[in-house]
């Protein structure tokens, strides 16, 4: 299919061209504007923190961002919040903090604040009366404000850092504050995170092509997230498409659309350097590499169109979006590069660096001068597989038992790590290291406050409770510190309703605090009166995420092991093949599951690496972002290197001589691909948020786990135990899925012997 394919390109190249060329164009000239489209919300509607917060912050104009801002007050020593004057200083100081943020559009104070001075609670203020804390609501983010630090968070931020209130220091604080603060408030834009990731990926491409073609992989991936975005653009005109697709097409696209044409383009070179004409060498490369690609994309392409079975809209456009860069990429590399390789590789093309028409010359022209200094390969050496790997695939099969329980024993030492994940809002003290925002959390710590005031509990009241029994209700749940009515300007009832802040001292992302949600619930709900009380705020929609996404989970990974289990079956005509390749997957995404636990939740490297200290919990959408992407990375791998051992055993008949030619032929691709990717995910690391880093460094961990123990370490490994049986397919389940029964051959099963490969 993919030979009749390539000679169609062919034939209508010049069209070919001159459509990919328009369609680059396009994209990139509306680029701008789709990025301007994205989303950033991450709601779950039906739920009921989910639904409390929207209609309170349609009520009240406050941010369903989850997170408040905490200004801290440290009185100077002999001072407390009794002293004569200070009640009056500190509520001179509520009222500076009201007029910095200016009125929303209904008159009312844009920061709405809750203090000791307002309140009379004796849970804003420390022990010993020199510390104090305030609560500051921001208002809803207005459309098109995009990632931008809102003005009010702004002017608040300067007035509280530059303040002294009645002698003593202030400073602001809270979970937005501590995120902004934990190394600077911008980082490497999306364009200078792609560069960085090309530039490595250009130098990995140079040691694997050894001359000028190195170039031609980023000249696809290139194609590939412009047409990408292109795309993305016309989805956001009918649905919300999240803003974590742009990053995801700019550096996965670019590690993807690398490694389609990265096989495509070694396999041709292998062809030519075995004396096939150029067309010819094209058409044989898109037989073999073609079909891996496009078994590759389409595993991928799974792992994200997953995502739609969850019952959140921000996870629902990821999938569809995400699902446009693996299948563009595969489209591009099938199209437009055999377009490039006839133009650069036909006999009649002179360059002018002065090679005449030798085909060779042509094909894998480098400057004089780099020949003269032998720093690139002769082209001779693409007929024959790699002495490095195939050495290494040697050791491998000779030893099989030992490496396959090598492999398995270092993989079970990084699973166990992930069986006790926290999936949460990091610990505050994760967040910055140093700032204002940090000194203020410091303050609050020495003084023995906690952080209750970060995430309140948000209670909407209407109808005929009774507010205050209400608030008196919450206060008793276990777990809570108080719970009061705010008052003040801006806290006027609005439309029949009234609020409640709850401040709770368990950790929100712990099975205690979990549980206390559903009691605070239940508590409130019991009240007298016939009106409701629901409970909205981060907390609650945190929780809210949890449940909706993780409790559909088993279903979603299911459904990517079901389809990627048949399509692989199909692509190998074996059982036992696809069975080992999405139990591996599921080891190896365990294993990076396992990598971020440890360093980051529990902080074995964060501090060194990154300067951060122990998470104490993984952001709640990064490890199901991590399974979608990296499912189909590493499946990438796999279908590499088990599509050239099919072709290596159709044509030997020995499992083991197949598995070092495969090895011989698909290591350096595979750990080149690997790095690849794994520089692409640095450099989207490179960004000063701790939860991108930790998404990143997941990512790339993972993918260069994946590549080298299990692919380069374990599959041979097993393969080379199973044997023949590899190889087996009945003829009921080959029926059932349209293709010929496999019945392996006899063979021998001695390790392959000096000049086999």
């Amino acid at each position: 299919m993919l030979g009749r394919l390539s000679r169609f390109v062919l034939a209508h190249r010049v069209w070919i061209g001159l459509f990919w060329l328009v369609v680059a164009l396009a994209g990139i000239a509306t680029s701008s504007t789709t990025v301007s489209r994205l989303s950033t919300s991450f709601s779950v509607p039906g739920r009921e923190g989910v639904e409390t917060s929207a209609r309170i912050q349609s009520l009240y104009d406050i941010s369903d961002e989850a997170d408040t801002m905490v200004p801290v007050v440290q009185l100077p020593a002999g001072t407390t919040v009794d002293s004569p004057g200070i009640h009056d200083q500190l509520a001179a100081f509520d009222d500076q903090v009201r007029v910095a943020g200016g009125q929303d559009a209904e008159g009312r104070p844009a920061l709405k604040v809750v203090s000791y001075a307002s309140t009379g609670d004796r849970h804003l203020v420390s022990a010993d009366g020199r510390t104090t804390y305030s609560i500051v609501t921001l208002p809803r983010l207005k459309p098109g404000t995009g990632f931008e630090v809102p003005k009010e968070e702004v002017a608040l931020r300067n007035l509280v850092n530059n303040a002294q209130v009645a002698g003593g220091t202030a400073r602001l604080t809270g979970i937005d504050e501590l995120a902004l603060n934990n190394g600077g408030s911008s980082g490497p834009s999306l364009l200078v995170e792609i560069v960085l990731g090309g530039v490595g990926a250009l130098a990995v491409l140079v040691f694997v092509f050894a001359s000028f073609l190195a170039l031609l992989p980023l000249v696809i991936a290139i194609v590939s997230i412009v047409t990408t975005f292109l795309l993305l653009l016309g989805i956001t005109a009918f649905a919300d498409v999240s803003f974590i697709v742009q990053f995801l097409v700019g550096l996965i696209g670019l590690g993807v659309a690398i490694d389609y044409s990265l096989i495509i383009v070694t396999r041709w070179r292998e062809e030519r350097a075995n004396g096939l004409a150029n067309d010819d060498a094209i058409n044989k490369a898109m037989e073999t590499a073609g079909s891996a690609v496009l078994f590759s994309g389409t595993t991928v392409g799974i792992g994200l169109l997953a995502l739609i079975v969850l019952p959140v809209p921000f996870l629902r456009s990821i999938g569809y979006g995400g699902l446009l860069i693996p299948v563009v990429s595969v489209a591009v590399s099938l199209t437009l590069l055999p377009v490039i390789l006839h133009s650069i590789g036909a006999p009649d093309v002179r360059w002018p660096w002065g090679y005449g028409h030798s085909p060779k010359a042509v094909l894998y022209f480098v400057p004089r001068l780099f020949r003269r200094l032998a720093l690139f390969p002769n082209i001779r050496k693409e007929a024959h597989a790699s002495r490095g790997w195939v050495a290494w695939a040697r050791l491998v099969v000779g030893r099989r038992a030992v490496a396959a329980a090598l492999a398995i024993v270092i993989l079970v030492a990084l699973i166990v790590p992930a069986t006790h994940i926290t999936v949460g809002v990091p610990v505050a003290n994760s967040l910055a290291q140093s700032g204002a925002a940090r000194e203020g959390l410091d303050m609050m710590t020495a003084a023995g406050l906690d952080q209750a005031g970060f995430e309140p509990h948000m209670i909407l009241v209407s109808g005929g409770k009774n507010t205050q029994a209400v608030a008196q209700a919450a206060a008793h749940v276990s777990g809570m510190d108080t719970a009061f009515v705010p008052t003040g300007p801006g806290w006027e009832p609005v439309g029949g309703t009234s609020l409640v802040l709850g401040l709770s001292n368990l950790n929100a992302d712990s099975s205690q605090g979990r549980d206390q949600i559903d009691n605070l619930r239940t508590a409130v709900r019991a009240t007298a009166g016939d009106g409701t009380a629901t409970v909205g705020g981060a907390r609650a929609g945190s929780a809210d995420f949890v449940s909706a996404v993780y409790g559909n989970f088993p279903l979603m990974l299911a459904l990517v092991v079901v389809i990627t289990f048949i399509l692989l079956a199909r692509a190998f005509r074996s059982l036992l093949l696809p069975l080992k390749a999405v139990i591996l997957n599921v080891a190896s995404l365990g294993a990076a599951y396992g990598i971020m636990v440890l360093v980051w939740q529990d902080g074995h490297g964060s501090k060194q690496l990154f300067g951060v200290d122990a998470t104490g919990a993984i952001v709640e959408w990064i490890p199901l972002m991590v399974f979608a992407f990296l499912f189909g990375l590493s499946m990438d791998y796999e279908v590499f290197i088990l599509s050239r051992m099919r072709e290596e055993y159709d044509r030997g008949g020995r499992t083991d001589l197949a598995v070092v030619r495969a090895i011989g032929r698909t290591g350096r691709l595979v750990t080149a691909a690997a790095l690849i990717l794994f520089l692409a995910f640095l450099a989207l690391a490179s960004g000063p948020d701790s939860q991108t880093k930790i998404f990143a460094t997941g990512l790339a961990a993972g993918i260069l786990l994946d590549a080298t123990v299990v692919r380069m370490l374990l599959v041979p490994a097993l393969v080379s135990l199973f044997g023949r049986w590899n190889w087996w397919l009945p003829k009921l389940p080959a029926s059932l899925i349209r293709v010929r029964p496999s019945q392996p051959h006899s063979e021998l099963r001695a390790p392959v012997m000096p000049g086999e490969a």
